[in-house]
């Protein structure tokens, strides 16, 4: 994936925010919570927010990871009190040891990253496995704004939506991530705050009714083909909480998948019976009649603050479960990273205290977006996403090849070939050293073949090499009928190889079948598949 970044991309994000500012209300002195300020309700009851429109879905096989799939970072945005920087320097120090992961962190400012910097460092954090990314944010709750990744083709690309708080410059952070970053990006249309969606890796999604009340213009069948469209997987709606219990009616703040089949789901032991019990024993009944095996952490509503363990952070082979010094919430912490170790056997859980947090309607799964790991692993990965429905071109004709790629470092260039027998062999090379950027103007060679096929070669700087082909032949309407009639008797017998070996033997022009300018020993191998399949 190269990392080059889109200029209209980092305009759009420097100036999108400064228009939202003159209208959106001016933030608050102290760190806004997750939920709706007071200001910010009154201003979506005169201002709603509306989707963003256009742009392309993705058009390759998509795969939606889920968060127990292999990570390579978990984004955070250094925002808050010195308490909440805290608690994300815990994580940081954990993910980055036993997370086996990177840690890349959105800051204001470079002198915020120098106090970022001696915090992470202090904590224990290893430097080495830190990223600063400076771009303003309104907010810590990068769950709800951050990055939704899919695979496309194999190919890691973003799906971003509209963020559902008038926070512009949160809103604005995933174009500038994917600029950044090199990362295609497409604009689902959903107004949405992330942590109302949860998936296992067997495509099956879950969120609150609460993205039908943000959206009244689509139906709740429209928002689930939206997700299945842009991400590929297949959305069941619950019954969101009373707000005067959780603010955000987000489903991260009661259920987490842990395994393909496995599921955390909070239970509300003080309250039994309850309006969120209910929800709560429902949905794990219905889940465990599919198959799922279900463990049940406690919950509890105290004092107008919603305690939960089930908004947990899962790195590769570490989880990061919230703990509370309530005097209430005390007596639940070892319950819980207990039920934790047993969902998750041979995973290290690991504690958080998270106090300073959770009574502004979030904890750790809210401050923290996983980055999956490039699917290539140590090689690259390309998607060609041009020719894949059968077409029939013309010599002469201008055809925008395009593709997307990925790596685990940083891919160097892309090789692109063309097979006239359907892929069996590659002879002609359309182009060798092509900058990684994602698209290629092709003039289509004075060549006939109805099994043309293109393919795409991307390598990277250590020597990593991947390939895609387009998924369907297509045709080249040559000026020669027919490749192996050489001699142009309208058969195709021993007369016509007699006749390319005595062109081919006298460096004749016309012995060039494949087009490339050149007489050699491609051009062999191009006639006889050609003669071979008869045409």
């Amino acid at each position: 994936m190269p990392r080059l970044e889109s200029l209209a991309l980092l305009a759009l994000c420097t100036i999108v925010p400064a228009a939202w500012a003159q209208a959106a209300p001016p933030p608050a002195d102290q760190p806004l919570p997750r939920g709706l300020t007071p200001a910010e309700q009154a201003y979506l009851r005169e201002h709603p927010l509306v989707a963003k429109r256009g742009g392309a879905a993705p058009t390759g096989p998509l795969w939606c990871p889920p968060e127990y799939a292999p990570a390579e970072a978990i984004l955070i945005a250094w925002e808050g009190t010195a308490a909440w920087n805290s608690i994300l320097a815990q994580m940081a120090a954990k993910i980055t040891t036993v997370g086996d992961a990177d840690v890349y962190v959105g800051v204001d400012s470079s002198a915020l990253q120098s106090n970022a910097s001696s915090t992470l460092q202090a904590a224990g954090v290893d430097m080495a496995r830190v990223r600063f990314f400076i771009k303003r944010l309104d907010t810590i709750w990068i769950r709800d704004y951050g990055p939704r990744f899919v695979y496309e083709g194999g190919v890691r690309v973003i799906i971003d939506h509209t963020y559902n708080r008038p926070r512009p410059y949160d809103d604005a952070f995933n174009d500038f991530f994917a600029a950044q970053m090199g990362f295609t990006s497409y604009d689902i249309p959903l107004v949405h705050g992330g942590g109302n969606f949860h998936l296992s890796g067997l495509g099956d999604s879950y969120a609150t009714r609460l993205i039908s009340n943000e959206n009244p213009g689509l139906t709740d069948q429209e928002i689930i083909g939206l997700w299945q469209q842009y991400q590929g997987v297949n959305t069941t709606l619950e019954t969101p909480f009373r707000v005067s219990v959780d603010a955000t009616q987000h489903i991260d703040m009661w259920m987490i998948p842990t395994a393909d089949r496995t599921v955390i789901i909070s239970d509300w032991p003080l309250t039994p019976g309850s309006y969120e019990d209910v929800i709560c024993d429902g949905v794990a009944a219905t889940l465990a009649g599919q198959g799922y095996t279900v463990y049940r952490t406690p919950a509890a509503s105290v004092n107008g603050t919603h305690y939960t363990y089930a908004n947990a952070v899962i790195c590769n082979d570490l989880v990061c479960v919230p703990t509370f010094t309530n005097s209430t919430m005390q007596a639940y912490n070892a319950q819980a990273l207990a039920t934790w170790q047993q969902a998750c056997p041979g995973k290290t859980i690991v504690g958080i205290p998270c106090q300073s947090i959770i009574t502004s309607a979030g904890a750790l799964h809210c401050i923290a977006m996983h980055v999956p790991k490039a699917s290539g692993g140590a090689d690259p990965t390309i998607y060609l996403r041009s020719l894949n429905e059968p077409t029939t071109l013309a010599p002469g004709d201008q055809v925008d090849l395009q593709w997307i790629s990925d790596d685990d470092v940083e891919t160097y260039y892309v090789k692109l070939e063309l097979s006239l027998d359907g892929g069996a062999t590659w002879p002609i090379i359309i182009d060798s050293f092509q900058l990684d950027d994602g698209s290629f103007a092709w003039t289509v060679p004075d060549v006939n073949t109805s099994h043309g096929r293109i393919k795409a070669v991307v390598y990277d700087w250590d020597e990593g090499i991947g390939d895609d082909v387009n998924d369907a032949d297509f045709v080249i309407t040559g000026s020669g009928s027919c490749i192996a009639d050489f001699n142009g008797d309208g058969l195709v017998n021993t007369q016509d190889v007699l006749s390319f070996l005595n062109a081919w033997s006298a460096h004749d022009q016309s012995a060039d079948v494949n087009g490339d300018g050149s007489v050699n020993t491609l051009d062999v191998t191009a006639f006889l598949n050609a003669w071979t399949s008869g045409c």
